[in-house]
């Protein structure tokens, strides 16, 4: 049976005034047949979602992109990646509704046939297995010192609990494993809200310490980073820049792209929003992009106004050198991985998701499939989290390569290839311009960082 491309299924719910219904059109076309989409996801619990998929370890790095771009830099661009990232969702929901397809993969093969379906899956895989690692990799380095710096005991270097990569299989799972298992998103809601009330507490506890740690930073008994040696303290070092531009510079933007990459989960997110709507959905994305730059920029402009060039590529270690003990950091340091784990089960669904379509094509939902490919997933994000030297590293190469991919590239294509609307019309204008941008950024970010690594090897 054949089917038209532009098949819409009307959701009606009546109005609690009077007798008027309220029609919202809703794509389901998938694999050529109709798709019944899994509804009842509120509007809030989808924001929740939302921001949690954007915002996660990526919070972390970027006070380190500012140290590298400067204020005014690194705003700029922090402006210029969401605008992208805000406007690429907008194509793609466009994309949903005109094709009845409900799936990034999907999308990838209307417009680019089984290749485009492969790379599609491929780049959200990676993506979100790079994603998952870094979290992981917090939770390793993060863990142990928490657990720690509360019991207030010494020796606690043969403790099991000071072993980090234990810690990370503990919690893996007894916590991860089980919220990973859920067949369907909307269940994670509730730790998608409980996440982003840690995130926004590790916000105003990075605004109120930038007065607890003095300027140039102490000497005595700290821990300084391995990219920024202190020689001579001065004021000079407590003067913020306004723009900067340098080797480190390069992880600029692929760090602000894996902090905003949530393209993988965004179908997912709309296809169990409740009276799911593409105007309903993109207000979902606005605000949850809107709230997320506003915690991103605060969390890095006083990140960076404490430590300035001194800013550790994962912020917290900063705190940690300078006030270990401090009740605040302590806290902020739990709530953190808190977030960070909550956040993992959400990025995992879509690179399940995935690799399931990829593998297991045309078949139904098994139990048996969903728990394989669950574990095998959760397994080599864990080995990955163990063996993985630096985030930034992480940052870097994802973000430069399938964050880019994912954000700029494949919208922009797949809206050209899709859409066949006029070069002229100010969508594909602008999906022409996100190609470019993804694919110059991408390969000007990766070149410097592999040309670092060997120039430091």
């Amino acid at each position: 049976m054949s089917i038209n491309s532009d098949l819409h299924l009307n959701f009606c719910t009546k109005s609690n005034v009077g007798s008027t219904e309220s029609c919202e059109t809703t794509p389901l076309l998938q694999n050529g047949t109709v798709q019944t989409r899994a509804t009842g996801a509120s509007f809030a619990s989808s924001v929740f979602n939302l921001m949690n998929a954007i915002m996660g370890s990526g919070i972390l790095g970027l006070a380190y992109a500012m140290a590298s771009t400067g204020i005014v830099g690194f705003s700029v661009l922090l402006v210029l990646v969401a605008s992208l990232a805000s406007y690429s969702i907008h194509l793609l929901l466009r994309l949903c509704d005109l094709t009845g397809i409900n799936s990034y993969e999907e999308l990838g093969e209307k417009a680019l046939k089984k290749p485009g379906k492969i790379m599609v899956g491929i780049a959200i895989v990676a993506q979100n297995i790079g994603a998952m690692s870094s979290y992981l990799f917090i939770l390793k380095s993060e863990l142990p010192a928490a657990i720690c710096s509360f019991l207030s005991t010494e020796n606690t270097e043969n403790a099991w609990y000071a072993d980090g990569r234990l810690l990370l299989i503990l919690v893996t799972v007894c916590v991860v494993l089980p919220l990973a298992m859920f067949p369907k998103i909307g269940f994670l809601g509730y730790t998608s809200s409980l996440s982003f009330i840690f995130i926004v507490y590790f916000a105003i506890v990075v605004v109120v310490k930038k007065w607890s740690i003095p300027c140039p930073l102490p000497h005595n008994g700290t821990k300084l980073t391995s990219t920024f040696k202190i020689s001579n303290a001065s004021d000079s070092e407590c003067t913020p820049k306004l723009f900067i531009m340098s080797v480190r510079s390069a992880y600029a933007i692929p760090t602000m792209a894996f902090a905003f990459l949530c393209h993988t989960a965004i179908l997912p997110i709309y296809c169990e929003l409740e009276r799911p709507s593409k105007s309903r959905m993109q207000n979902v994305s606005n605000i949850g992009i809107g709230l997320s730059f506003l915690l991103y920029f605060i969390s890095a402009l006083f990140g960076y106004l404490t430590f300035y060039g001194h800013v550790e590529s994962e912020l917290l270690l900063g705190y940690n050198a300078y006030l270990p003990r401090d009740i605040m950091v302590m806290t902020v340091r739990v709530a953190i991985l808190l977030s960070v784990l909550l956040t993992v089960p959400l990025i995992h669904f879509p690179a399940r998701k995935a690799v399931t379509l990829l593998l297991f094509e045309g078949r139904g939902f098994s139990w048996r499939i969903h728990i394989t490919s669950t574990l095998i997933l959760l397994s080599v994000v864990l080995m990955l989290a163990i063996f993985v030297p630096d985030i930034r590293n992480v940052f870097g190469v994802v973000g430069s390569t399938m964050s880019s991919c994912l954000l700029f590239v494949f919208p922009g294509i797949f809206y050209l290839k899709i859409s066949n609307q006029p070069l002229r019309s100010i969508d594909s204008a602008g999906a022409l311009i996100l190609v470019v941008f993804g694919v110059i950024m991408g390969a000007i970010s990766l070149t410097v960082i592999i040309v670092t690594w060997i120039m430091n090897s």
